[in-house]
């Protein structure tokens, strides 16, 4: 287990700096930059810039070096200092700005992998066992609707009912008073009145994926010779369906621990720029519109760094819990 341990660290560190390079190419794709955008802006107010002005602009911002010039002063800041720049828009240092909400951001990712586990979890077993029942056909019309449906378009339904019955749209993390309160058993109540509207919509595709992919699994699993062998031995069935076969359908929840959390943030681009979160998604779309690469960039590293964490987490428990992983990366149980 130790050396499949120290095989996966050693992939982390190559992955994650081609993850950067590609990272800083793509943000540079898009034709010109925050120069341009900025001069855009100022011409839009009235205000004349002339192309001596406009060369200013790139050079106070370091635009006018080679892109790999640009990416070697980002990446060598952030190995050798741990600083991940200046936002050109906002002025201020990125690692603040991602300070701010980075814990509201992993608060609501976090409530929304917990709600979509609590709910196809139990839904995915019953939609197995009692397969062609009325629950299964009513877990998979769920599951059909909660993949098809747009999660932007769900926010705008529930925001539409959460008004129409309650005169009430829970935007934000909390009301306006509770905002700037420390801590306590008042605040933590008005936030669960605010975050039950995102965590059910970034949670619903999620669980409908989840439920599918359980129900095939512990079918395929139900039908299996030994299965078939424990039950004509006389194993109750309960005993039966937690011993075995479940356990080996439970690998795809406990896979999908490294790209659940990056589904959410992403969902929680639009979803946070609809309800008025202030998590990482709104900031990043803003950072993409005006080409803050900095801002843009390190914000983009850092879902790619829990995503590498989080594939990590989930081939570890993998590994324990299902020895034939370890032994097919030439491990020993």
């Amino acid at each position: 287990m130790l050396g499949y341990l120290a095989r996966r660290l050693l992939y982390v560190i190559p992955t994650l700096l081609a993850i950067s390079v590609v990272v800083f190419l793509i943000i540079n794709l898009p034709p010109g930059d925050f120069a341009t955008s900025l001069v855009a802006y100022r011409r839009q107010q009235g205000i004349a810039v002339g192309p001596e002005e406009v060369e200013q602009i790139r050079a106070a911002y370091g635009l006018d070096e080679p892109i790999y010039v640009q990416y070697w002063y980002w990446i060598s800041d952030l190995l050798f200092r741990f600083d991940l720049g200046v936002s050109f828009e906002f002025n201020r240092p990125v690692a603040d700005m991602i300070s701010e909400r980075l814990p509201a951001t992993l608060l609501l990712a976090a409530a929304a992998l917990l709600f979509t586990w609590f709910f196809a979890f139990p839904i995915g077993i019953y939609a197995a066992v009692r397969q062609y029942s009325i629950g299964d056909y009513l877990a998979t019309t769920i599951g059909f609707l909660g993949l098809a449906t747009p999660n932007f378009l769900l926010a705008l339904i529930l925001m539409y009912l959460a008004y129409r019955w309650f005169e009430y749209v829970p935007a934000g993390i909390c009301s306006p008073d509770w905002c700037d309160a420390s801590w306590n058993l008042g605040k933590l109540l008005d936030a669960l009145g605010h975050l039950w509207l995102p965590v059910v919509v970034l949670g619903t595709a999620g669980m409908a994926g989840l439920i599918r992919i359980l129900r095939a699994n512990l079918l395929d699993e139900l039908r299996k010779p030994y299965v078939v062998a424990a039950r004509a031995r006389g194993v109750p069935e309960r005993r039966l369906l937690v011993k075995y076969p479940l356990r080996v359908a439970m690998n795809p929840f406990i896979s999908t621990v490294g790209w659940v959390l990056p589904g959410l943030f992403a969902g929680d681009i639009i979803v946070g720029q609809l309800l008025g979160l202030p998590t990482i998604g709104p900031l990043l779309l803003g950072a993409l519109r005006q080409q803050d690469m900095y801002l843009a960039g390190s914000l983009i590293m850092v879902i790619s760094v829990l995503t590498v964490i989080g594939t990590l987490i989930s081939d570890l428990l993998l590994a324990w819990t299902d020895p034939r992983v370890r032994l097919g990366h030439g491990g020993s149980s």
